[in-house]
């Protein structure tokens, strides 16, 4: 009874022992109240809601839009990778949080032997013996070292997990682009097919008042010219489609192949406001931000884990069980055996190694501030870059529209002035070329708006809500 209470006494001095080692606390961080580049017009950021915290799928309404980033989801192999590292860390959590609990062995031993006889002295003998027992081994955590280890395994868990969320987050981004990008290529193909037609029109146009007398040979070399201009744009377009689907096709995880088509680059319907939010709220939204802060978690407790290794080991070791040279007799009283053994082990020289340990973990932990700094920093400057690239396209979008329009009317007048003979063939050259490119700009323009939106919400870390 003496020995049971000892034993008592010891697992409760365990269970309730001192955890070494400093207790994490968040870093003082200094977070400005509200974003730059938020537009003045905007309600106060206490009162709106952000963009970051919208689903993927009542951000980007295109149907296929919406079906290859759901494909990407399932199938894209960063996504998958890190999946299986999130099923890794929840493994290794479980072999580590194994080592705060008791180790149970049974074994089982049964075995005959016989010895011939040598002299009167060594007659010949028989045996036949039989052991059964259970052993326990119990490291005590007196220290806190193991619920350390456990807490820096949880944390690492939970950087996987958030690391996850991270690569769901640029893939949706990855995708989004990549579609809104080959659908302003479709548009560009659109517009250089239909400026050819336009211009070989044009060209034979030209080519009857030459042969009549009305056109010099000039204005036939020059209609000529631009029908060559629209009509090299085409295979280059052709190349860079091709490419693109390839790309999308990847990001989707399939072979390279065709990518269906959805709604027209003009007609993806764009949010009426795009409120970003408080800066604060982004470190718990932010993917990049809190798997920095797990790794972070994870060092604090490794400080533990190293000073922990400054105090005595201690263990319990008990063996019970059954052992008989009789096996009729196996489970009888006298064929009982124990044993219990309480061991303490303490370093006394190791030419200065734990200090060395201790001070390590720390430089690691003050390295993980600083990276976890860094991430703030950096995201706050992304959500303010994103914030002045979707305000700025928006103006020089607006601007665009009214350059194309007026190069539009430029370009049937001075087609009107031509036929009519008060105009030369080098207005005609000028304002075709002028016009082409204006729409080629408009429709880049156009993209540039929607990348900005799709850059803003992955900057407020947005994607990855499921």
């Amino acid at each position: 009874m003496r020995k049971l209470r000892i034993c008592l006494v010891l697992v409760s001095a365990s269970l309730a022992g001192c955890t070494v080692g400093p207790n994490y606390h968040r870093p003082k961080i200094n977070v400005p109240s509200a974003y730059r580049g938020q537009p003045a017009s905007s309600p106060p950021p206490a009162t709106t809601a952000s963009l970051g915290n919208e689903k993927w799928w009542d951000v980007f309404h295109d149907p296929v839009l919406q079906q290859l980033i759901r494909t990407a989801l399932q199938q894209n192999l960063d996504v998958r990778i890190a999946a299986t590292r999130v099923l890794e860390a929840q493994a290794q959590l479980g072999i580590t949080r194994s080592n705060q609990f008791p180790t149970l062995n049974a074994g089982a031993d049964i075995f005959g032997e016989r010895n011939p006889k040598i002299t009167s002295a060594f007659p010949e003998y028989q045996a036949k013996a039989g052991e059964l027992d259970l052993s326990v081994i119990w490291n005590l955590d007196f220290w806190g070292k193991y619920r350390r280890e456990t807490e820096a395994a949880r944390a690492n868990l939970l950087a996987t997990e958030w690391g996850r969320r991270a690569v769901i987050t640029s893939v949706v981004s990855s995708v989004s682009t990549a579609y809104f990008q080959l659908r302003e290529l479709d548009l560009a193909l659109q517009i250089s097919q239909r400026t050819l037609a336009s211009r070989q029109d044009s060209l034979r146009l030209t080519q009857v008042l030459a042969d009549n007398g009305s056109a010099s040979l000039l204005d036939l070399r020059q209609a000529q010219e631009l029908v060559a201009v629209a009509a090299e744009a085409i295979p280059e377009l052709e190349r860079q489609i091709q490419q693109q689907e390839n790309l999308i096709s990847d990001l989707v995880g399939e072979n390279p192949g065709p990518i269906p088509r959805g709604l027209k680059l003009t007609e993806e319907p764009l949010l009426p406001a795009v409120p970003a939010g408080l800066p604060s709220e982004l470190l718990e939204r932010r993917p990049d931000i809190r798997e920095a802060e797990a790794y972070l978690i994870a060092a604090n407790a490794d400080i533990g884990i190293a000073k922990a290794e400054f105090f005595p080991s201690i263990s319990l070791t008990a063996t019970g069980g059954f052992e008989s040279y009789a096996l009729n007799r196996f489970f009888s009283a006298s064929s009982v055996l124990w044993n219990a053994t309480g061991a303490a082990t303490q370093t006394i020289f190791q030419a200065g190694a734990l200090h060395a340990g201790v001070r390590l973990t720390e430089a690691a932990e003050q390295q993980m501030v600083l990276t976890y700094q860094q991430a703030i920093k950096q995201a706050l400057r992304e959500v303010s870059d994103a914030l002045i690239a979707y305000q700025k396209d928006r103006e020089f979008l607006k601007q665009q529209e009214a350059l194309t329009a007026a190069a539009a009317d430029a370009d049937r007048l001075s087609l009107v002035l031509y036929r009519n003979g008060s105009a030369s063939y080098l207005q005609v050259l000028t304002s075709e070329t002028n016009y082409f490119a204006a729409e080629l700009n408009l429709a880049q323009a156009q993209l540039n708006e929607r990348l900005a939106l799709i850059e803003l919400y992955q900057a407020l870390g947005g994607g990855w809500q499921q």
